[in-house]
C-alpha cells in the first residue's frame, strides 16, 4: 500500500497525508491543529499513529499549526536548518526529541525514502518531497515559482504529483491585490499558473506519470474548473487524450478522495 490524501491545499491551508501498511507521514502543517486532527479523523486516522511531519517552508498556510499539533501528539517533525530558523515560534513548542534537521540529502521515515529537493521560492529554503516505496515515486512540488531544469528531473519518473496551479494570469490581473503582490505571484520565485502546471504535467507523462493532483489554487486568482481545463487541454494538444492520465484537483477545505499511488 502507498496512498495520499489532501487534507488541505491553498492559501489557506496545506497539509496532506501519505501512508503505507506501517508508515504514516503528513506534510506540512498549515491548518489550525484542531482541523488537522479533525481531518484525519474523518478518514479514520488516529493522529498518534502518525510518524513524521515534513515542512516544505516556513509560511504560516504550511506551518500554522505544527507546534501544537505535533506537542499535542509528539510527533517528530523534519525541515531544513534555514526554515526551523525561520519558524522559532512553532519549534519553542516540540520536544527537543522531536525535532529533526535534515540536509538535500534522502532519508527514510519507516519505510518511506524521503529526497528533499530544492524549489524556487520566496522563502528561507524551500523545499519539495520525492517519497518512495515498493518501487514507486511520489512527487509533491507547490509554492513553486518556475519549473526549472532542476525541479523537472527531481519530478521525471514519478506515478503520482501533488503540483501547484495556483493562479490563471487573466483572472490574477483583474484580481484586487495590490500590485506589488501580483509581482510576486507572477515572479520567478511566486508561484506556478495553470498553464505551466498543464505544460508540466504533460512532458512528465512521456516518463512515468499515471495521476496528478493540482493543488494550492487561490482562492482570488483562480478556479477549479479553469485549472482543471487548462491543464486537460495541455494534455490532449501533446498527447492527443485527456485519458492518458488521471487528474484531480485538490479542494481548498475538504479532504480528497484516498488515492493508491500505483
Amino acid at each position: 500500500m502507498f496512498q495520499f490524501c489532501s487534507l488541505y491545499s491553498g492559501s489557506s491551508g496545506n497539509c496532506s497525508f501519505v501512508q503505507t501498511d506501517t508508515t504514516r507521514i503528513l506534510i506540512d502543517a498549515g491548518q489550525s491543529a484542531k482541523k488537522i486532527e479533525e481531518a484525519l479523523n474523518s478518514i479514520h486516522i488516529n493522529p498518534f499513529t502518525i510518524n513524521a511531519i515534513l515542512i516544505t517552508h516556513e509560511h504560516s498556510d504550511h506551518t500554522k499549526g505544527l507546534g501544537i499539533f505535533a506537542k499535542k501528539f509528539h510527533t517528530p517533525v523534519y525541515a531544513n536548518q534555514e526554515t526551523w530558523q525561520a519558524i522559532p515560534k512553532q519549534k519553542e513548542r516540540l520536544e527537543e526529541s522531536n525535532i529533526h534537521t535534515f540536509t538535500f540529502s534522502s532519508f527514510f521515515i519507516g519505510d518511506v525514502k524521503v529526497e528533499p529537493f530544492s524549489i524556487p521560492h520566496d522563502a528561507a529554503n524551500p523545499c519539495g518531497f520525492n517519497l518512495y516505496h515498493a518501487h514507486k515515486k511520489m512527487s509533491i512540488a507547490t509554492d513553486i515559482g518556475h519549473i526549472s531544469e532542476e525541479v523537472m528531473e527531481h519530478l521525471t519518473n514519478s506515478s503520482f504529483l501533488l503540483l501547484e496551479a495556483n493562479y490563471e494570469p487573466e483572472v490574477l490581473k483583474c484580481s484586487k491585490y495590490p500590485y506589488l503582490l501580483k509581482q510576486r505571484i507572477y515572479g520567478p520565485n511566486g508561484h506556478l499558473s495553470n498553464l505551466d502546471a498543464g505544460k508540466t504535467i504533460s512532458y512528465l507523462v512521456d516518463y512515468g506519470l499515471k495521476q496528478a493532483m493540482l493543488g494550492h489554487l487561490s482562492k482570488e486568482n483562480n478556479f477549479p474548473e479553469l485549472a482543471y481545463k487548462t491543464v486537460v487541454e495541455e494534455l490532449i494538444e501533446h498527447h492527443s487524450s485527456e485519458n492518458i492520465l488521471h487528474l484531480s484537483v485538490a479542494n481548498r477545505l475538504e479532504v480528497s478522495p484516498m488515492i493508491d499511488v500505483g
